[in-house]
C-alpha cells in the first residue's frame, strides 16, 4: 500500500526548529516533500507573488527528504508545490509549522502559518497548521511530537471536510504536564496597536509598530481559554469570510422595500 503523500511548508523559513520537528513526525506517517520559504515570511498573511519573479531552489538540508526553498511567501510555497514541484499529485496532507509563536484568536488572519494551511484547503486538500506558544527560535519541542503524531494520524485516517483546516496551537511550557486537546472557536480578541516614531542613523524619520494583545473575550469555549489552562486548542477555520448570519438582516435594513 502506498504512502500518504504528505507536504510540509511553514512560515518560519526552511531552516527553522519548528519545520525540522514537523518534517521528523511526518516521516513517521508518509513520504514528505518540503516547499518553504528561503528566509522566514511571519505575518505575511495570505499574501502571493504577482508581478515579481520566484525562485524555487532543491536543497538537500533534509536527507531523505526532496525539499525545495522558495523566495515567495507560504501561500506562494503551498501553490508552487501543488502546481509545479508534485507535477500532478494530489497530497493526502498538506502540514503548516511548527510556528514558533502563538497564532490563537486575531492572529489566524495576519499568519503565514495558517495562510499556507488555508490554501491547501482552497485546493481541497486537508491542512493543519501547528503552532507552539513559545517564541524562541530554539525551542525545545519534543513534548510536541506525540500529539503533532496523533492529530495528523487522525486526519489522514478519517478525512477532513473539504475546505477545512484546523488551527492547532500548544500551550506556552510552564513545567506542567499538557492536559489534553479542545476543540474551541476562535477567541473574539484582538491586538491593539500603537506607533513609535523614530529616527535613523541619518536622522530620517521611520515608525515602529508595538502593541499588546487583549482578550475580552470570558468564553470556556474559546482558543485562548484552552491555552491557558493547558489545554491544546484545535480550531476548525474556514475560508468563506461570508457573515451568514448577517445576510437576512442585512438585506432588510438596507435594500428592503
Amino acid at each position: 500500500m502506498a504512502k500518504p503523500l504528505i507536504l510540509v511548508v511553514n512560515d518560519d523559513g526552511i531552516t527553522s526548529q519548528g519545520i525540522r520537528t514537523l518534517i521528523e513526525v511526518m516521516q513517521e506517517l508518509g513520504e514528505v516533500f518540503v516547499v518553504a520559504p528561503d528566509s522566514p515570511q511571519s505575518g505575511m498573511g495570505h499574501a502571493i507573488t504577482i508581478g515579481d519573479t520566484l525562485r524555487l531552489d532543491a536543497t538537500d538540508i533534509y536527507p531523505g527528504v526532496q525539499a525545495f526553498q522558495c523566495s515567495g511567501t507560504p501561500a506562494d510555497c503551498v501553490k508552487i508545490a501543488k502546481h509545479y514541484v508534485l507535477k500532478g499529485r494530489q497530497p493526502d496532507l498538506v502540514v503548516s509549522g511548527i510556528n514558533h509563536g502563538s497564532n490563537s484568536s486575531i492572529s489566524v488572519l495576519y499568519s503565514g502559518t495558517m495562510s499556507a494551511a488555508i490554501e491547501a484547503a482552497i485546493e481541497g486538500i486537508p491542512a493543519i497548521g501547528f503552532s507552539f506558544c513559545d517564541y524562541s527560535p530554539v525551542a525545545e519541542m519534543g513534548h510536541l511530537r506525540e500529539y503533532v503524531k496523533q492529530i495528523a494520524s487522525n486526519v489522514l485516517e478519517k478525512g477532513m471536510p473539504e475546505g477545512i483546516a484546523l488551527n492547532v496551537n500548544f500551550p506556552v511550557p510552564n513545567g506542567i504536564p499538557i492536559k489534553g486537546i479542545k476543540i474551541c472557536r476562535q477567541a473574539l480578541s484582538k491586538w491593539s496597536e500603537f506607533f513609535e516614531e523614530r529616527k535613523d542613523p541619518h536622522g530620517r524619520r521611520y515608525f515602529w509598530m508595538s502593541g499588546q494583545f487583549e482578550n475580552e473575550d470570558k468564553g470556556e469555549d474559546t482558543d485562548e481559554y484552552a491555552l491557558a489552562h493547558n489545554y491544546i486548542s484545535i480550531v476548525p477555520c474556514y475560508y468563506d469570510m461570508t457573515a451568514h448570519h448577517f445576510m437576512s438582516k442585512f438585506n432588510n435594513n438596507f435594500f428592503g422595500s
